[in-house]
């Protein structure tokens, strides 16, 4: 069994599952444990489509990539990545993605390949079931709070499915396709999608699992007084 320790230091983002379904009662469980997050005033803002259909993950998909295809880099309800990178958040955006394609031993001039290695983020990497997590519209005009509490919420997605034997990986990059997401999903007018979670059983024989991007020391981000 993991300690809360264990589980934050050794846990990776995995991006190549088995086609093994997550039972409905774990999924439940695992949600269970991740609506404790704390949040400010207990506003609870997430709310989660937890989608383990096959057929509306590959609509998800399909509507995502033929957006991508037609020339749009992003259609989305928040700004996730910074408009202008500044120096040490670039470096590390450039060696983490150096790290990956160099272990899959992909060419930076290898278009296709490095496509398809991005389309793998919307063909959820063979896993089974997503949680994709809105919030209220209203809980982020002119307010951060919300995103703040659905972070927690989402680490806690992401630990408590370790309880289970379960991987995971968040995604960033339906963040960009929110809108998409929401309208294949007809979801309601007044939700805007946050983010996705991938969560399923690790292909152990995978070579892009083995990947950890390095972290800075804490020398680097913590201020001690």
């Amino acid at each position: 069994m993991h300690t809360i320790i264990n589980a934050i230091i050794n846990r990776s983002s995995k991006r190549a599952f088995l086609s093994k379904p997550v039972p409905k009662e774990i999924q439940e469980k695992i949600l269970h444990a991740a609506a404790m997050s704390p949040s400010g005033a207990n506003m609870q803002p997430w709310i989660t489509y937890a989608i383990s259909n096959e057929e509306v993950l590959k609509n998800i998909g399909d509507a995502i990539i033929q957006k991508m295809n037609s020339g749009i880099e992003n259609d989305q309800f928040i700004q996730y990545y910074p408009l202008e990178w500044k120096s040490v958040y670039k470096k590390r955006r450039i060696e983490t993605g150096i790290g990956l394609y160099s272990l899959m031993g992909v060419d930076r001039k290898d278009i296709e390949t490095r496509t398809k290695m991005w389309h793998d983020n919307f063909r959820w990497f063979g896993a089974q079931t997503v949680f994709f997590v809105f919030t209220d519209k209203s809980m982020i005009d002119n307010a951060q709070g919300a995103l703040i509490d659905c972070g927690a919420y989402m680490q806690s997605i992401m630990l408590a499915a370790l309880e289970f034997g379960i991987d995971s990986c968040p995604q960033g990059s339906t963040t960009e396709f929110g809108k998409v997401v929401a309208d294949v999903l007809d979801a309601p007018k007044n939700l805007a999608l946050l983010y996705s979670v991938v969560i399923g059983y690790e292909d152990k024989e995978a070579k892009i699992n083995t990947y950890r991007p390095k972290r800075a020391a804490i020398s680097e981000n913590v201020v001690f007084i």
